[in-house]
């Protein structure tokens, strides 16, 4: 029997119902929650994740503001900008969206973020407190929602071998810390492969859970995976297909037809991962809203 689908876009439509009826309890009593999507340049896709986050804060009840820079911003203004948004009691989530022109350093960006109002998870203060297992912090969106994807799908974690492909800052260290912790979502055994691992095949055969986050279309074949075990495909990649309208398809990390025929869940792309990310971005913004309602 081919792999069960993890299907995110109903696992998404759920947080942001819930994220939803939150908001409306918060705007009950005066608060209503905030987010700022900043954006410097122009680029495509940047554009298209801007705007999405935007509506979808908009359609959860929230106030959305869109803040749309030139590319030669500098970073002092940039700063500048970052330091308003801090200072504005209508905001309580702030993301700046990456990747920044390169004359902008993105970890100072980051860095200068109020660490009560980085829904992204990425400033060092949240960071930490993901590692040390504290909640009290913000977890960065596309981890967090992997971690959603699991659980509803009723998938069991405890005393699961974990391997994680990809060590980015984003996905690949959050997910490994994730997924280390002592609680019941989690409770994993973690390997963590990169491009210097040696016998990547060796490692992922041994995956009861095996989240991919590489960057590397279709890199994951059949004789990679274990059967039955549960496939989490974060790639997000564009590549030729001379059938499609516009000359390009969306295809994840994961050879999907072919794997699917030995797992037991996976996520499609589009339709898996993506669309927890932004579902987590809202739920980590209406959770800032709250702790601050929390701190009047």
């Amino acid at each position: 029997m081919p792999a069960e689908l993890i299907d995110g876009r109903a696992i998404a439509k759920k947080v942001r119902a819930d994220v939803a009826r939150r908001a409306e309890k918060l705007v009950a009593r005066g608060i209503q929650p905030g987010l700022a999507v900043v954006l410097v340049g122009e680029d495509p896709a940047s554009v298209v994740y801007t705007t999405s986050k935007g509506k979808a804060a908009q359609e959860a009840g929230m106030y959305s503001v869109n803040i749309r820079l030139p590319a030669d911003t500098t970073q002092s203004d940039l700063l500048g900008r970052v330091d308003a948004l801090n200072a504005d009691p209508r905001i309580h989530g702030i993301l700046v969206q990456m990747p920044l022109p390169k004359h902008i350093d993105a970890d100072t960006v980051i860095r200068r973020i109020d660490p009560a109002k980085d829904v992204d998870g990425f400033h060092p203060v949240n960071v930490g407190k993901m590692l040390i297992g504290e909640r009290d912090g913000f977890i960065p969106c596309t981890p967090a929602g992997i971690q959603v994807l699991l659980k509803e799908s009723g998938v069991s974690t405890p005393e699961k071998n974990c391997v994680v492909i990809g060590r980015s800052n984003i996905v690949g260290k959050p997910m490994a810390a994730l997924m280390i912790q002592d609680n019941a979502d989690a409770n994993c055994t973690v390997t963590v492969c990169h491009r210097h691992t040696a016998d990547l095949a060796a490692h992922t055969r041994a995956a009861d859970i095996l989240i991919v986050a590489a960057g590397r279309p279709r890199m994951v074949t059949r004789d990679m995976v274990k059967p039955g075990a549960v496939v989490i495909d974060v790639g997000t990649n564009r590549v030729e297909d001379k059938t499609a309208k516009s000359g390009t398809r969306l295809t994840g990390d994961v050879d999907f037809d072919a794997v699917r025929e030995v797992a037991s869940r996976i996520t499609p792309v589009p339709g898996g991962v993506g669309p927890m990310t932004i579902a987590m971005l809202m739920a980590n913004t209406v959770r800032a809203a709250e702790m601050a309602s929390e701190r009047r």
